[in-house]
């Protein structure tokens, strides 16, 4: 049961943030977020073409002993808890190295670029928009 309240936690976690925020803060957020993901996958060739290899991430599953709660009912029908070690599985996230295509990142990169420069004079007119749309009171 608590894992499951601590997967919907996780989940609900992100739009909680979203709500969080000035009424300028969210408009400019929600606007401009293809232009924002696509400086992000820039940066992220441009690393990967300087480092000459890309990171990937992958779940490993793992056991690890842990302490485990226990019951016995003795013979008046009391339950007692005790604690007894026990392998239990957990999940990993490891990094690895994969090698790149230095042309096709290349050409990743110059059209990523093109399509951020497409953006960027959009993003700052909706920008300069949502400042004047939510003005914010200096204090």
């Amino acid at each position: 049961m608590t894992r499951n309240v601590t997967i919907v936690a996780a989940m609900a976690l992100p739009l909680l943030l979203s709500a969080c925020g000035t009424p300028q803060e969210r408009c400019i957020s929600r606007n401009t977020d293809e232009y924002r993901t696509v400086s992000r996958l820039l940066a992220q060739v441009e690393g990967n073409l300087a480092r000459g290899y890309a990171w990937e991430e992958r779940q490993v599953v793992r056991d690890r002993l842990t302490h485990c709660r226990s019951y016995s009912r003795n013979r008046k029908g009391e339950v007692s808890v005790y604690y007894e070690p026990c392998w239990r599985d957990y999940v990993d996230t490891e990094r690895y190295r994969v090698p790149i295509d230095p042309v096709v990142e290349q050409r990743k990169r110059d059209n990523l670029a093109a399509r951020k420069s497409a953006l960027s004079n959009r993003a700052a007119s909706v920008v300069q928009a949502c400042r004047q749309a939510y003005p914010e009171t200096q204090g």
